[in-house]
């Protein structure tokens, strides 16, 4: 068989179901052989960055490996900022570039750069395809790189005139493997911290969603009462109306969560990524003793030197632990304040909920109301902008993977994207997202695609005309901003022009009702509100003085 066709064999021995991009002259031959695959579904993209955003959506939303297709040189490049979106997120994505003629890549020649040494930065692995019975091989590592722990981006170039060749192989068998497991012992130590300690508190991140993780880490907080806190991407991994909830940490001033965290005296952390919230933040003054539970030892840092380092598989951990405590008990700890900040949380989050504002709507307000009409189950998806702000801040979670926040890298641009490849995932449900004016443009050409496909979502679009999160920042650190300013399309022309649904409201006493509509229209919708972005600065006001309310 060709090798374009041992390719494409060996991606279907994987499970791959989808292959999200652009096709190029040098990846026709895969392209070809991709046609005739009864197992994975190619699925076309108007930009290569969207591509790699679909691919890095469906590791999230599912766990599972999918792949991102690009042809050489300029297609590669606009593939790489969703890489690094992917890889700095943790979600397992496949990335398969074409190249031209392996004899003309050592000089200069027409769109030759060198792909693989472009990705290395911000994927696991990058290799090029040089002989087509190291197909299986390659692909077999690639995979296996891509969902160990911590997943992430791994890339295969394919130049084009070994795309052409005949070989004689056979995909790899994959076979199964487990992670590693921490030694009990070591286990101990960390029981024996948690035994002397009197005012504990837990930090679930990114990798509490994964492998199990959250079943684990409520039975853990149910049998010891120990408070937790998410950051960004661990939303979800704890039941947000569970008595040990706190809140969420990240948003680079002192919150409620971040209060909770300085009054303890030993911080357990769970899957903690420190791209999300760097610990000089919640440990100034390195003063908490720290038990690191995690897949991977931690990250050197003079603000988070543990006293216990847990590492390996994390449910298995958390078993082990929960074990542990079923034999020997737990100590009661000093936790007077959850009760309290808990009933503070609910009344900053029932804020505006009957406010009646015309003109524009508070985040606050929006998310109060979105949060009561979705299902605990429904999966709202943030794009980059001080929306995500809100979102992390103001919208509970139930379950993991319910609510997904691009926090490592940090790409404006994701969520029409991402929706599209949830809408495939959840055939039989809506999907939804919040975007800025800003970052909804950015890949605005894949609304295109989402009527192709007949995505059934929503993209709710909060205007402000303006780049807001920049604009919060700059005003809170310098008290003026620079030029962030914008004009916006006809909303509703630019909806009809794709043949998409459109509404539009202003109103606060209208938005439940509007809801309600989104039930009756099939299809993708654009969805546009005015946001009052006043809020802002008032919450950063707020967040000066909350610490003080905290005093004892």
């Amino acid at each position: 068989m060709k090798s374009s066709d041992l390719f494409i064999k060996c991606l279907e021995n994987e499970g791959i179901e989808y292959i999200f991009g652009v096709p190029g002259e040098e990846n026709a031959d895969f392209l070809i052989s991709l046609k005739k695959s009864k197992k994975i579904k190619f699925i076309l993209t108007r930009h290569e960055q969207s591509a790699a955003f679909m691919a890095e959506s469906y590791g999230k939303l599912t766990g599972k490996l999918t792949c991102c297709l690009s042809t050489l040189g300029p297609g590669a490049t606009n593939l790489l900022t969703g890489v690094a979106d992917a890889n700095m997120d943790h979600s397992p994505v496949l990335v398969i570039t074409g190249q031209g003629s392996s004899d003309r890549l050592h000089k200069e020649s027409h769109q030759i750069m060198d792909v693989c040494d472009m990705f290395q930065p911000v994927t696991k692995w990058s290799t090029s395809v040089r002989s087509p019975n190291t197909i299986p091989e390659i692909i077999r590592k690639a995979v296996r790189l891509a969902t160990l722990e911590k997943p992430g981006a791994v890339h295969i170039e394919l130049p084009e005139d070994i795309a052409k060749l005949n070989v004689e192989a056979n995909p790899l068998d994959s076979f199964p493997f487990r992670r590693s497991i921490a030694e009990e012992s070591i286990v101990n130590k960390a029981y024996k911290l948690m035994l002397k300690a009197k005012s504990p508190i837990l930090i679930a991140g990114n990798g509490a969603i994964r492998k199990r993780s959250s079943k684990e880490l409520r039975e853990f907080c149910e049998k010891t009462n120990i408070p937790v806190v998410t950051t960004f991407m661990g939303k979800g991994a704890i039941d947000c109306n569970a008595k040990y909830c706190l809140s969420t940490v990240g948003l680079g001033a002192v919150d409620f969560g971040d209060i909770a965290i300085k009054n303890s005296d030993l911080v357990i952390t769970l899957g903690y990524d420190m791209v999300e919230y760097h610990p000089k933040l919640w440990n100034r003054n390195s003063k908490a003793k720290i038990i690191h539970i995690d897949f991977e030892a931690a990250e050197i840092d003079e603000n988070y030197i543990p006293e216990v380092e847990i590492v390996g598989d994390l449910a298995h951990s958390l078993s082990i632990l929960n074990n542990i405590i079923d034999r020997d008990g737990i100590r009661p700890y000093n936790i007077n304040y959850v009760d309290k900040m808990r009933e503070d949380l609910k009344s900053d989050f029932q804020k505006y909920s009957s406010d009646k504002q015309i003109g524009s709507i508070k985040p606050q307000k929006f998310l109060y109301d979105l949060r009561n009409f979705l299902d605990k189950k429904d999966v709202l998806i943030s794009d980059v902008g001080a929306h995500k702000m809100w979102i992390a801040r103001n919208y509970p979670c139930y379950e993991p993977n319910t609510c997904i926040i691009p926090n490592g890298f940090c790409s404006m641009g994701y969520a029409l994207p991402a929706a599209i490849a949830g809408s495939l995932i959840n055939k039989d449900k809506k999907i939804f997202s919040i975007c800025g004016d800003a970052g909804f443009l950015m890949n605005l050409q894949e609304m295109e695609t989402a009527k192709r496909l007949n995505s059934n979502i929503v993209i709710f679009v909060w205007e402000d005309n303006s780049y807001g999160l920049i604009k919060w920042k700059q005003k809170s650190q310098f008290g003026e901003t620079t030029d962030l300013d914008f004009d916006n399309p006809k909303w509703s022309e630019l909806a009809n022009s794709f043949s998409w649904n459109y509404l539009y409201e202003d109103n606060s006493e209208n938005l439940i009702n509007r809801f309600k509509e989104l039930n009756h229209l099939d299809g993708p919708t654009l969805f546009v509100v005015p946001i009052d972005y006043s809020e802002n600065e008032k919450l950063t006001d707020f967040l000066k003085n909350l610490e003080s309310s905290y005093d004892s």
